[in-house]
Parts: structure tokens; C-alpha cells; sequence
């Protein structure tokens, strides 16, 4: 940490603040940077206990620069040292300004508010720090996999994703490890601005609130790393960055989502290695079964199986010719939850919109997506409206 930080200040607040603060950054005029990142890299990779914004600053770019500080790095507070409209002081107080003092305060009362803040950023890093010992353990880690692809992973992942962040907002992230072709951020309709490249850069390996300015938000509360937009980039991602990667993850997030490349690369096998869990998915037809069971097979033949195992039959119809009790003798263990074949399924991946999110929740393959959940939270969690409730079950 460096300390505090003054940025869109004038002369004269930079000379009060230096007197209590000798060791204060001052940022050149005109430089408020309003992505976390950006502030970063201004500081040589250091962070700031305290960002001290002043009255030169735009009041949309303070608004904005606190709202992406308080949400991905909590560990920085910031100070408002100007004379905003009162109308703006619900949206400042929204975006995380800790405190507000005139641009004309004393040296003293500059301190002093400093000093809160400072005290506010330490309690929230020391909140947040990852727990080394007593009972609490690392998040639950889901891969979801299948030898082969086409097979509905990404839906099922984003599914189970969003699902979960309404069980635990804010504490869900789903991971896009289809390193070449992911399309995480398209099943979310999102458009992120870094994508898992940047998620395993030394930087993020290094620091886990720098790790946080990576990630994109969902409008759900999930956060997600999404796939890279290229496939050279994206095969320089190796094993060891995303074992490195989901194990920083597992001491932040209560969920992590895996959403996995068909097969079994390196990337997966690391993946599949940290998890606490393995969601094993295959369409109804043989060659998906016939390479499902290779897949079980050598998971576990080798020890990679993780003691929770979810078997999924994916895009299921009655007339497919197999049945139900057919795939679970292929497989040799039973299956899970059956997702039926559904109009809603390309519809809601065309929208960006995951199922759990739509409006057909009485729609076949919406009512098992739940079933499925339900395996991992304790009471099933269903949409109302643009909301959440936890369905009661009956006594």
C-alpha cells in the first residue's frame, strides 16, 4: 500500500494535505483516471490506503472512479475534499466516498478525515483477508465438463452460475477456461473489458484486489471472468496459471463456476484437479455417452475424480432412442438431473439471457436447470419479478 493519494486537487489542498501527509502521491492535473487499473499503473503497481479526490475533479468521474474502487478494491477508501451539489451526496455516498470535507479545510480536519478513512480500509482488508486457519473452508469449486463439445456446458454453467449468485451475491464468479472459443461473455450478454489472459497476468497472480479489476460484473451480482478474445492469446494460458488462479479464487468467492474446453487439455485437467466438484455432462446420444464413460474412466483411474460428482444428460427427447436407464448402464452410475431439449435454450443464449433469469420458469428445461441447483444450495432459488426468493418448502 502507498499510502494516500491526491488526484484532481489543487496547489493549495496538495500543500495542507502534504503537511500532515509528507509522504502523499499527487497526481499531475488533468490525470483522475476513472478505471482502478488506470490508477495502478500510475502508481507503478502500488495501491493506496486512501484516494484523495479534489475539486478539480469532474463529479461523473469521481462518481464513477469511487463506484469501481468500492466494488473491486475494498480495501481502498476514498475522501471527497470539495463542495459537490447536495443532490449528488446520495449517489456519492452510493459509489463508497467514506468522507467529505470542504476544499477549504483546515490541514487538521484533512487529517483527520484521512485518518477515518484509513482506519475504514484497514478494517475492510482485514475482513477480507483469506482465513489460514479455524473452520472456514475455501469456496466450493464446479467444473463443468464433457469430452465433447456442443453438448450445452456453457449453458448449464452460466445457468448454475447465476443461480448460485442469487444464493450468494457477490461471492459468485464463473470462470471461462474454453481458452480459444469461450463464450461465457455472450451467454451473459456481457462485453468485458479485460478477459482471462489478463485474470493470470502476474499482476492479478500477485494481488487479489488487483486480481478483482479484471473480473466483469453481471447485472445478477455474479462476476465472471470471461473467455479471451483471441485464440493465441488464450493458448498461452497454461495449467499452473489456472490451478493458480481458481486456488486465489476459491479464498475470495463461496462459488467458483468452471466452464471448461471439451476434452481433457491441460487447462481443464487443472481445472478439474481443483475442484470440489464436477458437473460431467453429455447429450443423449451414444457417442456422447460412449466418450462421457472414457472420460469417468480416466478421471478416475488417475485420483482427479472430486468427491462431488453431478451427472447431467443433456438436450434429452423422448425419441432419441436411448432412455434414461440406458445412458446410466453406458455410463455405469446413475444420472443426476435430465435436461430436456427446449426452444427456451437457444432462445435465451441468442438474448444473453440465462434461463434461471427468464421468464419460462415453467418451461421443462427451466424446472430440471433448478433441479440441478438445487444439488448445490439448500433451498432452490427462483426469480420473482427482477428479484430473488428462496422457495419455501412446505412443512
Amino acid at each position: 500500500m502507498s499510502g494516500v493519494v491526491l488526484a484532481g486537487g489543487t496547489p493549495d489542498l496538495a500543500a495542507r494535505l502534504q503537511a500532515v501527509h509528507p509522504q502523499v502521491e499527487v497526481l499531475p492535473p488533468g490525470r483522475l483516471p476513472t478505471e482502478p487499473l488506470r490508477l495502478f499503473e500510475l502508481l507503478h503497481g502500488d495501491l493506496p490506503e486512501v484516494v484523495v479526490l479534489g475539486p478539480a475533479a469532474p463529479l461523473a468521474d469521481i462518481l464513477e472512479l469511487a463506484g469501481r474502487l468500492d466494488a473491486a478494491w475494498h480495501g481502498v477508501a476514498v475522501v471527497l475534499a470539495a463542495a459537490p451539489p447536495a443532490a449528488a451526496l446520495p449517489d456519492l455516498m452510493r459509489a463508497g466516498v467514506r468522507e467529505l470535507v470542504a476544499p477549504d479545510a483546515e490541514a487538521a480536519e484533512l487529517a483527520a478525515a484521512v485518518g477515518r478513512a484509513g482506519e475504514a480500509a484497514l478494517a475492510r482488508r482485514q475482513a477480507l483477508r483469506p482465513v489460514t486457519a479455524g473452520p472456514t473452508a475455501p469456496g466450493r469449486v464446479v467444473a463443468v465438463v464433457s469430452p465433447k463439445g456442443g453438448v450445452g456446458k456453457t449453458t448449464v454453467a452460466t445457468n448454475l452460475a447465476v443461480g448460485l449468485a442469487a444464493a450468494a451475491p457477490q461471492s459468485t464468479v464463473v470462470v471461462d477456461l474454453d481458452v480459444q472459443f469461450g463464450d461465457v461473455a455472450t451467454a451473459l450478454g456481457l462485453a468485458p473489458e479485460y478477459t482471462l489472459p489478463d485474470a493470470v497476468s502476474a499482476r492479478a497472480s500477485e494481488d487479489s484486489m488487483v486480481l478483482k479489476t479484471f473480473l466483469t460484473q453481471h447485472a445478477s451480482g455474479l462476476f465472471a471472468v470471461c473467455g479471451s478474445d483471441s485464440p493465441a492469446a488464450g493458448d498461452a494460458v497454461t495449467g499452473e496459471d489456472v490451478s493458480r488462479l481458481l486456488a486465489s479464487m476459491a479464498r475470495q468467492f463461496r462459488y467458483v463456476v468452471v466452464d471448461t474446453a471439451p476434452g481433457l487439455s491441460d487447462q481443464t485437467l487443472a481445472a478439474i484437479d481443483r475442484a470440489t466438484d464436477v458437473v460431467l455432462l453429455s447429450s443423449m446420444d451414444v457417442p456422447g455417452v460412449r466418450g462421457l464413460r472414457k472420460e469417468i474412466d480416466v478421471l478416475t483411474e488417475f485420483g482427479l475424480m472430486p468427491a462431488g460428482r453431478h451427472v447431467v444428460l443433456n438436450l434429452a427427447e423422448p425419441k432419441s432412442g436411448l432412455a434414461r436407464a440406458d445412458v446410466e448402464r453406458a455410463l455405469g452410475t446413475p444420472v443426476d438431473v435430465v435436461l430436456p431439449r427446449s426452444a427456451t435454450v437457444p432462445a435465451s443464449t441468442n438474448a444473453g439471457v440465462p434461463l434461471l433469469l427468464g421468464d419460462a420458469r415453467r418451461d421443462p428445461a427451466t424446472r430440471e436447470m433448478r433441479r440441478l441447483l438445487e444439488r448445490f444450495v439448500p433451498a432452490p432459488v427462483v426469480p420473482r419479478g427482477r428479484g430473488w426468493t428462496r422457495q419455501r418448502k412446505a412443512s
